[in-house]
């Protein structure tokens, strides 16, 4: 039977967008170029789906260990990196999960489906985290296993070189750096690579997102004992054989970055104009804001054909806050031109 502690859960849930602008996951918003395109598919068409994937993804794991710096054995691959959250919450002895809030909802969902403890630490009014206080929190719980998002999702914000390498040195069990948003941001970690310190990474925000491929960073003999819950065949002959592609060209996901980069700046000066309406600093493919009714935004863009996140219901800290992902130029124009009428309109 399924475990009342389940039952009691909610299922993580995604909205449908059809006919809408998506302006709610995160996704880059570009398309692959046409001339890229073709030859990707050309690519694929040689994948032969009769036979399992490599298992051991040796071409692809190299391409990556260049693509970051380290090598080979220094990095595991997931079906995303929600599987390698989930496979580091199996593999970990029992204890303690902390983590900042707000932060990314996976890291206290996967723990409960291991009947892991989660404790939070709240961020400050600006979403600044004192380090002090998270390792004193640390420290009470006993706990086993740290996630920082750096950027954190869906604050946007990176904190301190040095509130994350003071949480690095301080805590003696296992810290994992989340870089899902790397790419936007001004700042890796993996300078503080250590026994138990451990950086996690995805293709998903740079333009891979269907794909569903996130890698793990750390020193062989941790990706080593964590490889042992890996499933076998995880990650399937079409993302393998399209992501070693796709990294012989990658440049081209560079420029789309730094376009996204270059449209957040924008959005950020046009949103911070509208009365009303409060930007937080984001080094992330996304921007927070706070507004003086969340739901009535919210519901009045998507009668403007536009989704975005409603962070509100989160409470806390987010009340009144909405997430918008970074779209291309026309997308962002549309959406600075639906606020500026419901901002107006929306009832003080």
């Amino acid at each position: 039977m399924i475990r009342g502690d389940i039952k009691a859960l909610s299922a993580y849930h995604v909205p449908d967008s059809s006919g809408l602008i998506k302006l709610d996951a995160m996704e880059n918003p570009f398309p692959m170029p046409e001339s890229l395109s073709k030859k990707w598919s050309e690519c694929l068409t040689s994948v032969d789906i009769n036979r399992y994937p490599d298992a051991e993804m040796a071409e692809l794991r190299e391409k990556i260990a260049k693509h970051a710096g380290v090598e080979a054995n220094q990095i595991l691959l997931g079906n995303g990196s929600d599987e390698i959250i989930q496979m580091i919450s199996m593999a970990i002895d029992p204890g303690t999960c902390v983590v900042p809030a707000p932060t990314f909802v996976m890291y206290d969902l996967i723990s409960r489906w291991f009947k892991r403890p989660v404790a939070t630490v709240p961020l400050a009014k600006d979403f600044s985290l004192n380090a002090n206080q998270f390792l004193q929190v640390c420290g009470r719980e006993k706990a086993e296993v740290v996630f920082l998002a750096c950027p954190n999702n869906p604050t946007g914000n990176l904190w301190s070189k040095e509130t994350i390498t003071k949480i690095a040195k301080g805590f003696d069990g296992l810290l994992v750096i989340d870089e899902a948003y790397g790419s936007f941001s001004e700042r890796t970690h993996t300078h503080l690579l250590a026994s138990n310190v451990l950086i996690l990474r995805t293709f998903s925000k740079v333009g891979w997102a269907g794909l569903r491929l996130g890698y793990l960073i750390g020193e062989a003999d941790s990706i080593a004992q964590l490889n042992k819950v890996r499933m076998p065949y995880n990650i399937n002959v079409f993302t393998q054989a399209a992501a070693s592609f796709l990294l012989d060209h990658f440049d081209t996901f560079e420029q789309q970055v730094a376009d996204i980069k270059a449209e957040r700046e924008r959005m950020m000066d046009a949103l911070e104009s509208l009365n009303g309406v409060k930007t937080f600093p984001s080094q992330a493919n996304f921007i927070l804001i706070r507004v003086k009714d969340a739901n009535a935004v919210f519901e009045q863009l998507k009668s403007h054909g536009i989704l975005i996140k409603n962070m509100h219901r989160a409470g806390g800290l987010l009340v009144n806050c909405l997430r918008i992902t970074i779209g291309n130029p026309e997308e962002n124009n549309a959406l600075l031109t639906a606020m500026d009428e419901i901002i107006k309109g929306v009832p003080a």
